[in-house]
């Protein structure tokens, strides 16, 4: 469950960071020439560029993960896709002859397959041909379609992740008071705690829920700055 909660804590981040400001509502696609001129700017170091390719691409994430409905909470699908689509950003290369759109669904749909795979091995799935819900086509999924697809791949990347949690959660403890620290890590399941609601929050530490949101208003923001320095390029 550490990983999910840090994939759920992290899509929260990008989401109030304006990645994703609606997810009903994605930006239109960028024209070719447009896009290979952000990627330029990107490229020269302009973060703002990437910001943009980043939302006129939420579209893709949105068709690629639809193969998935029905398999997660589609809050959390998109979430996984849209870390995807940042890792296909970071390193895409336009001389190596493939388009973004196809380059990018793939990372993003390796992404997916990766969180599904570790959700479905952590809650003690008791069949390999347990069905996870059907693609837009109407096939059904099952878990043994997820644990032998790029299998290798997403050992790696998991690991990569949980190494990525460590270093954001150790900079949040440098970074956040103790108070801001403890509320973030119960609201979502870091640094050993279970996942709570914020009332939950609220009665375990005998203040109210309203104060609870705003010091997680402001941890929040806190951790969104810390994500866009360098160090923590990847998650961008």
């Amino acid at each position: 469950m550490i990983f999910e909660n840090f994939i759920t804590f992290l899509s929260k981040v990008l989401f109030f960071s304006g990645l994703v400001n609606d997810k009903n509502s994605f930006p239109k696609p960028l024209s070719k020439k447009e896009e290979l001129a952000y990627f330029q700017k990107f490229w020269q170091g302009d973060l703002q560029a990437k910001d943009v390719l980043i939302r006129h691409n939420l579209r893709l994430v949105a068709h690629v993960v639809k193969k998935y409905n029905g398999a997660a909470e589609a809050d959390d699908l998109i979430s996984c896709g849209t870390i995807g689509l940042i890792k296909a950003i970071n390193s895409y290369k336009a001389d190596k002859g493939t388009q973004i759109s196809t380059y990018a669904s793939r990372c993003i749909e390796n992404e997916v397959l990766m969180f599904l795979r570790v959700s479905k091995k952590h809650q003690q799935v008791g069949s390999l041909n347990e069905s996870l819900g059907d693609d837009h086509d109407g096939n059904e999924i099952c878990l043994v379609d997820i644990i032998t697809d790029g299998r290798e791949q997403s050992d790696i990347d998991e690991v990569m992740h949980r190494q990525l949690m460590q270093k954001l959660v150790q900079a949040m403890r440098e970074r956040l008071n103790e108070r801001e620290f403890k509320i973030i890590s119960l609201r979502y399941g870091l640094d050993d705690h279970v996942a709570l609601p914020q009332r939950e929050v609220a009665k375990q530490l005998n203040i109210s829920r309203s104060y609870i949101s705003r010091i997680e208003k402001h941890a929040l923001e806190i951790v969104q700055q810390i994500v866009r320095e360098p160090a923590f390029k990847d998650f961008r």
